[in-house]
């Protein structure tokens, strides 16, 4: 865990650095704003860090405020990055072609404030556009068919939801209106593919965050795996609260449904690094599982997924990648994983990963949808 944080900061310092010294020779010729942007910069750039690790010790309102700005601050630092590195390619362009007209360098202090303000400008129309389609919650309707095999069953009514990452950002009346989207689809089940909760338990308690899942209905009940968030803020806290919200967190281990169908649920893969225990292999987990019946799958992060084939699943669910969330990391999630959001068939067993109807970070989606998914499956 302390390597992880490690790269993290260190990759986090060196962007920020890159960000702010071009903002700095930027304002060059208006140098009395140069206080109020080293103010804002550092505030902005160390809000989300100080409130994780600050966390219950400070006051609330405090705590909301660094949370919120902090976490606005990873949309603004991925595009005036992208803005910063786009010009900079321009200028090498520049250096060895001389392709800037000559109103730029003619008055080279002017054109990188004129940049500066424009760069800003851009990025705030886009965040907060990003911002308004995260509360545009989309319901994606799947039919899919699997083999009844011995199960007494011939349609399951199936609501596959993940990544809400409950902060205090996604919480309120964002999370009651996920709440009342999956009510109204009537479910027979819920299947939630982790990184439910994503805070500390004491923040997560203090202020009543996610109480909202406990008034979801369904016949079956509501079914969860745990997500590498679960895993970074402490999983068996996280756990017992989701359990007090009448949701069942299934293990390493399986759910047998009605004599018709199981439930396996895994430990994410990032198990092993925040908690130094590795989680179980699917073939151990199906040793209890009669695969007479038809089997689903909860699987977090969608790698590997020749496991899933090998052990004959029917179906397996998973989040994960918010099918990059935010443009132009989408192209970066296709890349990694075999399917990046979305339904996909291997062999006899399907797959459908969510791009998750939560964000992590900022509340910011671009090229990517906040989406419920109805599966309605046909059991052939």
């Amino acid at each position: 865990m302390a390597i992880f944080f490690i790269v993290f900061l260190i990759v986090y310092s060196a962007a920020n650095y890159y960000i702010f010294i071009h903002g700095w020779h930027s304002i060059a010729l208006f140098p009395f704003l140069k206080p109020f942007y080293i103010i804002i910069f550092l505030l902005a750039a160390s809000g989300y860090i100080i409130a994780k690790f600050a966390g219950s010790k400070v006051p609330e309102i405090i705590y909301d405020i660094l949370l919120w700005s902090g976490s606005f601050w990873f949309a603004f630092m991925l595009y005036f990055f992208l803005f910063i590195l786009l010009i900079d390619l321009s200028r090498l362009l520049n250096h060895f072609f001389n392709i800037y007209p000559a109103f730029i360098t003619s008055n080279y202090s002017t054109a990188k404030f004129v940049t500066f303000v424009v760069v800003l400008s851009i990025s705030i129309i886009i965040i907060i556009a990003g911002f308004i389609n995260t509360r545009n919650i989309k319901i994606n309707q799947v039919e899919i068919e699997i083999p009844k095999k011995s199960s007494n069953l011939s349609e399951l009514n199936v609501v596959h939801a993940g990544d809400f990452h409950l902060t205090i950002i996604n919480n309120g009346k964002f999370l009651d209106e996920i709440v009342e989207r999956i009510n109204s689809l009537n479910p027979d089940i819920v299947l939630m593919t982790g990184d439910i909760l994503d805070d500390n338990i004491n923040i997560l308690k203090r202020q009543n965050i996610g109480k909202s899942l406990s008034k979801i209905k369904s016949k079956y009940g509501v079914f969860v795996s745990n997500g590498n968030h679960e895993f970074i803020n402490g999983a068996d806290e996280l756990d017992k609260y989701m359990e007090e919200m009448n949701l069942k967190v299934i293990r390493d281990s399986s759910a047998f449904i009605d004599n018709s169908f199981y439930i396996v649920g895994r430990d994410d893969r990032s198990k092993v690094s925040f908690t130094g225990k590795q989680r179980k292999s699917l073939k151990e987990i199906m040793t209890n599982v009669d695969k007479n019946y038809p089997v689903i799958l909860l699987d977090h992060t969608p790698s590997k997924l020749g496991e899933a084939v090998n052990e004959n699943i029917d179906l397996q669910l998973s989040g994960h990648t918010h099918n990059g969330q935010m443009f132009p990391a989408n192209f970066i999630t296709k890349w990694i994983y075999e399917v990046s959001w979305g339904y996909l068939k291997k062999e006899q067993t399907q797959f459908y990963v969510t791009c998750g109807v939560g964000t992590w970070g900022p509340p910011v989606r671009l090229g990517s949808d906040s989406e419920i998914v109805n599966l309605k499956i046909r059991f052939i």
